[in-house]
């Protein structure tokens, strides 16, 4: 397996099992080398807290990104998750573009959920990410993203008609490969329609009912370490979705448990899925 270094750029939510305290373990045990530029710390996530503190870090990347370039340091990767505003999003693609970066870029969009944006985010935000999403070379939205990066109504059920229409329509703003979430092949499952472009392929399970904080960012975190690591699209959706669920499985005994999904016991085995 090739030993990649890659570059994760979103939050810190110092409480709240989502973004980088997600994303930094499930890679580095997935035998991933992952250096990050936090966008914002904040006290905890933005679902299911009130008052949370926010530092806005938007001020200190384009440092940090001048001094990477002046070191010569070299990722193969970027992946980024949710970065906070418009001038983040300037940051990341302006990396993503540059000799910083020797691989593709992977957008988790990360601004909604259930037919509406996060707190916080406004269509400014989701215009801002259409720029980025222009240049992502693997995109993952649920949605409520690929709907909003569209301009187009939310769906929660597209038929195939209406699931292809948003497909195309992503592909047309120049994403390579799609991962779309949230689409199951039969009533009672959800999963994944992973698209080239070209054609399209599905992979769905069990849906649970349940709302558990983190689980795209889970989702998004072992996709890549698993593309990253040799596996196509399908295959890295599939071990993602199925790690997923698993996460989900070992977090629904405990309902007290509502900020994030209980992933960490699960890591060690994580890594044999990519043998």
């Amino acid at each position: 397996m090739k030993n990649n270094r890659i570059l994760s750029i979103q939050d810190v939510s110092c409480y709240g099992q989502c973004s980088l305290t997600v994303a930094l373990p499930i890679l580095s045990a997935m035998g991933i080398e992952t250096a990050i530029l936090p966008t914002a710390i904040l006290s905890t996530h933005t679902a299911g807290f009130k008052g949370f503190t926010f530092l806005d870090l938007k001020d200190e990347l384009p440092k940090i990104e001048a001094h990477w370039h002046k070191e010569g340091l070299r990722f193969d990767a970027v992946y980024t998750g949710y970065l906070g505003n418009t001038d983040d999003i300037k940051v990341a693609l302006s990396i993503a573009q540059s000799e910083l970066n020797e691989g593709p870029l992977i957008v988790d969009p990360a601004f909604g959920d259930g037919g509406k944006l996060y707190p916080g985010f406004d269509q400014a935000y989701v215009e801002g990410m259409v720029e980025l999403v222009r240049h992502a070379d693997v995109l993952l939205p649920n949605l409520t993203e690929a709907c909003a990066l569209l301009g187009r109504p939310f769906t929660a059920s597209p038929n195939e008609e209406e699931t292809q229409e948003i497909l195309k329509g992503l592909h047309a703003l120049g994403v390579r490969k799609v991962i779309l979430k949230g689409i199951g092949k039969a009533e009672g499952e959800t999963g994944i329609v992973v698209s080239d472009g070209a054609s399209i392929q599905r992979y769905s399970h069990r849906l649970i009912n349940q709302t558990f904080h983190g689980t795209g960012d889970v989702f998004a975190s072992v996709f890549t370490a698993a593309y990253l690591s040799g596996k196509d699209a399908l295959e890295a959706g599939t071990i993602a979705c199925d790690f997923t669920l698993s996460c989900i499985e070992n977090t629904m005994d405990d309902p007290a448990h509502r900020y994030g999904v209980k992933f960490e016991p699960l890591l060690s085995g994580l890594a044999q899925k990519l043998k």
